[in-house]
C-alpha cells in the first residue's frame, strides 16, 4: 500500500495549493462515488486523496496548515472506511493507525512550523476516537495499542513540566 501510495504521489503536481485544491475535488469525487456505486468504488480515489495529503503536510500552503491536517485525517478515515466496507478489519485498523502516528510525528518534529503542529494536536483527538472505536467495533489490535500509545508518548514528550 505505502509503494502504491509513493507511486501516485509521484505522479501529483508539485505545487501545494493546487494540490489542496485537488486533494478537495478527489474527496467530493469519491463521496459522489461512494453514494452512487458504492463505498468500494471509490478506493482508487480515496488512495490517491491521501497521497496528495501526505505531500500536502510536508509544505502546507501558508495559513492552510489546519487544513492539510484535516486533509490528511479525513483521507485516511475515509480510505479506513472502505476496507472495512471490503471487510479488511486489519486494513482498516492499520490505515486509522497511520493517521494517528502521523500526527504524532508531526507533533514530535520540532522542525515543523508551530502552526502545524497545534493543528496536529487539535485533530488527533479524532484519530484516538476512531482507534477507540475500531477497538470497540472488533476488539483489541495490537497495532492499535501500539499507535495509541506512540500518541501518548508524544503528548507527554511535548509537555514542559515533565521531569
Amino acid at each position: 500500500m505505502k509503494q502504491q501510495s509513493t507511486a501516485i504521489a509521484s505522479r501529483l503536481p508539485s505545487s501545494p495549493d493546487r494540490s489542496l485544491g485537488e486533494w478537495e475535488a478527489l474527496m467530493r469525487k469519491a463521496v459522489t462515488t461512494m453514494r452512487k456505486t458504492g463505498i468500494a468504488a471509490a478506493a482508487a480515489d480515496c488512495d490517491t486523496a491521501l497521497a496528495i495529503a501526505r505531500r500536502l503536510i510536508d509544505t502546507p500552503p501558508p495559513g492552510r496548515e489546519e487544513d492539510c491536517i484535516a486533509a490528511l485525517v479525513v483521507s485516511h478515515h475515509n480510505l479506513a472506511d472502505v476496507k472495512m466496507a471490503c471487510g479488511e478489519f486489519d486494513a482498516a485498523a492499520g490505515v486509522l493507525c497511520q493517521a494517528h502516528e502521523a500526527l504524532a510525528a508531526t507533533l514530535q518534529d520540532a522542525g515543523r512550523s508551530t502552526s502545524i503542529r497545534h493543528a496536529a494536536l487539535r485533530h488527533m483527538r479524532e484519530t484516538h476516537y476512531a482507534l477507540v472505536a475500531h477497538v470497540g467495533a472488533h476488539g483489541p489490535h495490537p497495532l492499535i495499542a501500539r499507535a495509541l500509545c506512540s500518541g501518548v508518548l508524544a503528548l507527554d514528550a511535548d509537555d514542559p513540566t515533565r521531569h
